[in-house]
């Protein structure tokens, strides 16, 4: 129960945080480890239940634009926001035959952790970026094909896909919390398809107990927080506080582990 408990924060927490979810995933235990804990890996199938917890967590927190999003017959906005969500995918879907390969980086923290300390100098360019007026409404095909393409490198294990995208959203004029907002609108299918990839490869042996439950509430409940406390500090003091959080992190993986 308390591995469960452990995961859904991890999972729920840096999904969202640009701070790297498939760093963490990497390092928690590790450094766990180097403490003298004992933390089971999660299983695929916990794996598969967590996304689903921050999966609903995102649906939850934008629910008026996902609803927005089904009138797409009688508005001409959902239609254009339905094109932005479709350019800025495909970048990512061209990336998967490479994900087999990045998978690899998996099994060094050190690699984890040189890529953490990317991701703080992208924070970092983020918040010495001008801050833009323009709305998700004002974006265009362009703007959502290189904010995918950002998205398609944080495949790159540590390199944060919130991270990456925001920053790029923010150097294409949009407003931080406008960034934000299509960054994790744009992460729904990529949330979604990494619980299905995941229930995918579980075997019908896979068995199901309460730890499971309490990992999904877990991850979305932590990842509904993130969301908003995201978007608040975006709103007041930026970037810094999670580059100078990444940085950290970055340094004590490459010297410890």
């Amino acid at each position: 129960m308390a591995a469960a408990i452990i995961w859904g924060l991890v999972q729920g927490l840096t999904e969202f945080l640009p701070i790297s979810s498939s760093g963490h995933l990497v390092l928690v235990p590790a450094f766990l480890t180097a403490l003298g804990m004992d933390v089971p890996e999660p299983s695929l199938l916990v794996s598969a239940v967590l996304h689903l917890g921050t999966l609903l967590a995102v649906l939850v927190y934008f629910r008026a634009d996902l609803v927005r999003l089904l009138r797409f017959r009688s508005d001409a906005d959902s239609r254009r926001m339905w094109v932005l969500l479709l350019v800025g995918t495909v970048p990512a879907l061209v990336g998967l035959p490479l994900e087999g390969a990045l998978e690899r980086l998996q099994d060094d923290p050190t690699a984890i952790g040189v890529a953490l300390v990317v991701t703080s100098l992208v924070l970092l360019i983020g918040w010495r970026l001008p801050k833009g007026t323009r709305t998700l409404e004002d974006a265009r095909p362009w703007d959502a094909l290189l904010i995918g393409i950002s998205q398609a490198l944080a495949l790159v294990p540590g390199l944060s896909r919130s991270g990456t995208t925001i920053v790029t959203g923010q150097a294409r004029g949009l407003s931080p919390a406008e960034a934000a907002r299509y960054s994790f609108l744009l992460g729904v299918p990529t949330i979604a398809g990494g619980g299905l990839l995941s229930l995918i490869q579980i075997s019908g042996e896979a068995s199901v107990d309460a730890s499971l439950f309490v990992g999904l509430l877990v991850s979305a409940i932590s990842g509904y927080a993130a969301i908003a406390v995201l978007l608040a500090m975006l709103r007041r003091v930026g970037l810094v506080p999670f580059a100078v959080y990444a940085l950290l992190a970055g340094v004590a993986a490459i010297v410890f582990l």
